[in-house]
């Protein structure tokens, strides 16, 4: 799969994860990236979010959006699955608009799955994940609309 380069926007690409977990996918996207500086965020204070309620994760990753944005980042990647699970709808949709339509937010969930769907043989995957991610069912629902072929 080719992948698309990004634009060079003005300022850092921001990194938000829960803990210390989304340090290895700040790694792999500056390995893919180098042309680019980049600001984590770990959250180390509140976590775990695995258990909190979908009101309080969209909380915290707003306030940690929000600050990566102050920051200058122009890019925001949700390195938590479960801060993608829960909250990243809600600001791409309800948020960004206001704050700044020309600013992003990812998660991880689907580039994740584009992963799974093109390494799986056996077409059987099974999902370790926090209970938030898994009640949310956020990686079975993009699995299914990607690969319907594969059982999770």
């Amino acid at each position: 799969m080719k992948q698309k380069r990004l634009s060079h926007a003005p300022g850092p690409i921001g990194i938000f994860d829960s803990g210390y977990g989304g340090l290895t996918i700040l790694n792999k996207i500056k390995e893919t990236l180098p042309e680019y500086d980049y600001v984590y965020l770990g959250d180390n204070a509140r976590t775990p979010y695995g258990t909190r309620s979908f009101e309080i994760v969209y909380k915290f990753t707003l306030q940690a959006v929000n600050k990566l944005f102050e920051m200058g980042c122009h890019l925001v990647i949700l390195a938590c699955n479960t801060a993608s699970a829960k909250a990243l709808k809600s600001i791409q949709i309800n948020d960004l608009p206001n704050i700044d339509p020309h600013r992003r937010v990812l998660g991880v969930i689907r580039p994740t799955v584009e992963c799974i769907g093109n390494i799986t043989k056996s077409r059987h995957i099974g999902v370790l994940a926090t209970t938030g991610t898994i009640k949310s069912e956020s990686y079975s629902l993009e699995i299914h609309k990607l690969f319907p072929d594969i059982h999770v």
